[in-house]
């Protein structure tokens, strides 16, 4: 026994040690965590994998053995806890960040060709000449198409080490040779504020007499909270008087950030959130009153995407009655993970509180554990059941009551509800334009439009005026025999009814391709329903 007891001991204390030392270099608030029963089951897995490595009868690859073993161990727990290989914790990271190495291009996958879609301005691409419309068909000098290529290749091929170099062979409109480039990859900055504008109303006559500016956020990242300030600094500068911070599809991010952005808006005391866990000290967040926006209107738009961060912010706008909240139920995302470091480059991604809202509500929706797919499969349940369309399809797991600031009755169970509810709008869908919508064919139609008429198309220099062009182009048949050789058959009755869903979508897809984001969005969300009633509250 004693040839198994120093070893023993040894792994101990090296596991000790490594928690110890690795609940030191976190926050303070986080210093408290317990891992006493977990130390000792990581202990008689680790016996385990030594018996099979130095025993078993045949040569087997441990390391392989263990990255199965951590990943089913976490899977056990809540949904959001996770094992995070080495090989994908740079990308998972780079997600959240302010910046990572590449060559500066958005891209898009088209007939297992990558097209560039854009060329960020000052990044390594656009100084050695590379356009919009260019497609990347050789990447240093092999060829790069075909089916293989996918979203996940082209990202870990295209970025790379700060400094290092890539050849580009790239196939041009127009040009019959290959053309090649050497790009040195450098700093990309990663925005998680897509756009800032004041909305204008489709019929200029019915111009509001409120200058109401609209600011989308994608996501909580390092450094959203100064995009976010500079966004609303902009719009002020513009003459906006009352705001709607757009939150859809935000599935979160950085706690601080939200709690930041919030500050903004709230007097001093006014809590933001609080979060605790079984070893995990309550820690509170209340505003310090130097906000620059305590007292302009504003609404914010939240949807079944909206997550985590987003659901902080936005109960914190609604427990103080700060904001109208306007959309869908969102996601019910409230769990604080801890990210905790291995010595191989691996990390594990440890739940270790809840999130609640100032009034006591738990962002959290219910779950069991280890019951990931059921926990998944939330989703389809809300729009089997009709939650998408109508407010009163909606099943509440709680209906504890809480009460806002100002007494306003809200209930908890999981996810924001919004102050006024807005379905998704169905009027004018059809078969056939979901079949276009859903197989992406107007995005695969608006690109290689925009790739044929690229020229003509870069004349225009704002989105107002290209889409005054589109509206005059008739591109509709066209679209229409397009989606017809990709497998959808024309019903002209069904063409005829969705015809101002395509138009929009695919004209919004163009400018964006022209453009970009700040073209974008005021096109696409001058007609959004959820926007038309955030704009009709604030202009009341």
């Amino acid at each position: 026994m004693k040839k198994y007891i120093f070893p023993t001991v040894t792994v101990l204390c090296f596991i000790i040690g490594f928690f110890i030392g690795n609940g030191l270099a976190n926050r303070a608030n986080a210093q408290q965590l317990r891992w006493g029963n977990f130390r000792i089951q990581l202990s008689k897995v680790d016996q385990l994998l030594q018996y099979v490595e130095h025993s078993y009868v045949d040569s087997i690859d441990v390391d392989s053995i263990t990255e199965d073993i951590m990943a089913d161990i976490v899977s056990k727990l809540d949904p959001h806890s996770a094992y995070i290989p080495k090989k994908d914790l740079e990308l998972v990271n780079s997600e959240l960040s302010s910046s990572f190495s590449g060559i500066g291009v958005q891209f898009s996958i088209q007939n297992d060709t990558v097209s560039i879609v854009a060329v960020i301005s000052g990044g390594p691409s656009e100084g050695v000449g590379i356009l919009a419309g260019d497609k990347i068909i050789e990447v240093n000098d092999s060829s790069f198409t075909g089916k293989g290529i996918s979203n996940e290749k082209v990202m870990h091929t295209l970025r790379g080490q700060k400094g290092t170099e890539v050849r580009l062979g790239i196939r041009r409109f127009g040009t019959e040779e290959t053309l090649h480039f050497t790009v040195t990859r450098g700093d990309i900055p990663v925005h998680s504020v897509d756009a800032a504008f004041i909305i204008e109303p489709k019929d200029k006559s019915q111009k509001s007499k409120t200058r109401i500016g609209f600011v989308r956020v994608n996501k909580f990242g390092e450094n959203t909270y100064d995009e976010f300030i500079a966004a609303l600094a902009k719009l002020k500068s513009q003459g906006a008087e009352a705001y709607i911070i757009d939150l859809r599809e935000n599935s979160g991010g950085f706690m601080d950030q939200a709690i930041k952005m919030a500050n903004e808006f709230l007097p001093a005391g006014d809590m933001i959130v609080y979060s605790e866990g079984r070893a995990y000290p309550r820690f509170e967040a209340k505003a310090n009153g130097l906000g620059r926006f305590k007292s302009v209107p504003m609404a914010v738009l939240i949807d079944d995407f909206s997550a985590s961060a987003s659901e902080i912010f936005s109960g914190a706008m609604q427990d103080n009655d700060r904001a109208v909240i306007i959309g869908r139920r969102s996601f019910g995302k409230g769990l604080v993970q801890q990210q905790i470091p291995f010595t191989d480059g691996s990390a594990l991604r440890l739940t270790v509180a809840r999130y609640y809202t100032p009034s006591g509500r738990c962002i959290q929706k219910p779950y069991e554990l280890g019951h990931q797919e059921d926990y998944l499969k939330d989703m389809l349940e809300r729009f089997e059941h009709g939650e998408m369309f109508s407010k009163d399809s909606i099943a509440f797991n709680d209906t504890t009551v809480y009460h806002t600031k100002g007494g306003k009755i809200v209930y908890g169970g999981g996810g924001i509800m919004p102050d006024i509810f807005v379905g998704r709008d169905t009027a004018l869908n059809t078969k056939w334009y979901n079949q276009t919508v859903n197989r992406a064919l107007t995005y695969q139609f608006a690109y290689q439009y925009t790739d044929r008429n690229r020229k003509r198309l870069n004349q225009y220099k704002d989105w107002q005026s290209l889409e005054a062009y589109l509206l005059k182009a008739n591109w509709l048949p066209e679209f229409v025999r397009f989606a017809e050789d990709k497998g959808v058959e024309p019903v002209q009755k069904e063409i005829e009814k969705s015809k101002p869903l395509i138009i929009r979508l695919v004209n919004a897809y163009i400018v964006r391709d022209v453009l970009g984001d700040e073209g974008f969005f005021p096109l696409f969300e001058r007609d959004d329903e959820i926007t038309k009633r955030a704009v009709n509250e604030l202009c009341k």
